[in-house]
């Protein structure tokens, strides 16, 4: 059995006082949830949220992080500096971050690289704009990206990987991809690593999903069998969207 993943992206919202206290209600109110749980700060709240986290069972997660350990890279910040925070977990390839930014495959899986190198986890963000999926092009995007961003990863690295599918056009505008949507394409991202993998190694890793993921249609996701997680957005800026979602029940 995959242990569920429930991650919480909180963007570039709050300040360290905010961001502190939500975190306190989550540590209270989640104490005891036996699924895998994170959340992600931004950069600045990150050791004050690292501070409250610390004994949990909430792990501490970072957005993004630079392709480097150290240098000149101006405003960039190390996977170093996010383990000197107490960070164990980095999202990567994140839609936002590769529409609005302009990140590439290639770059995603410098980083992909090197996060899993120096010892972080990995949430591998993967999915298609509103477009490609009018297209039929849902699965080739995703199988590109999959490709690209887990390439020279190997097998025993695998196990610090999580890929979330997020299709572009539910992220924040209140969309959801239904149940079978969304299973669909989780199915495919398995088959996708049992190709580069093994049957075995695509059983055991864990896919999320996000996208507009609420208290109301977390349990119809989650009922899936492909479907072992959610990385939460918006829902996850709040004690009483937030908790709902990670105290789902199967």
């Amino acid at each position: 059995m995959r242990t569920p993943f429930i991650a919480g992206n909180w963007k570039m919202h709050m300040d360290r006082a905010e961001a502190k206290a939500l975190a306190q209600a989550m540590k209270t109110e989640l104490a005891g949830v036996p699924h895998k749980l994170m959340v992600a700060p931004p950069f600045t709240a990150l050791e004050t949220v690292g501070a409250v986290l610390q004994g949990s069972n909430i792990l501490l997660g970072a957005q993004n992080m630079a392709p480097a350990t150290s240098g000149a890279h101006t405003g960039e910040i190390s996977p170093l500096m996010l383990k000197d925070l107490g960070v164990s977990v980095v999202i990567l390839g994140h839609s936002e971050r590769r529409h609005s930014y302009g990140e590439t495959d290639a770059l995603i899986n410098e980083k992909v690289r090197l996060a899993l190198q120096e010892g972080l986890e990995v949430i591998l963000c993967v999915g298609e704009t509103l477009e490609e999926r009018e297209a039929n092009r849902v699965n080739q995007v995703v199988e590109t990206q999959m490709k690209e961003g887990l390439k020279g990863v190997t097998a025993d690295q695998l196990e610090n990987v999580t890929i979330a599918y997020e299709p572009v056009w539910a992220i924040g505008t209140g969309k959801t991809a239904t149940p079978d949507d969304a299973d669909a394409v989780h199915t495919t991202v398995r088959a996708i690593v049992a190709d580069l993998y093994g049957a075995d190694e695509a059983d055991k890793m864990v896919i999320q999903y996000g996208g507009s993921v609420k208290p109301d249609n977390v349990k119809g996701l989650m009922g899936r069998d492909n479907i072992d997680g959610a990385l939460v957005g918006g829902a996850s800026l709040k004690t009483e969207t937030f908790v709902p979602i990670a105290q789902f029940d199967r």
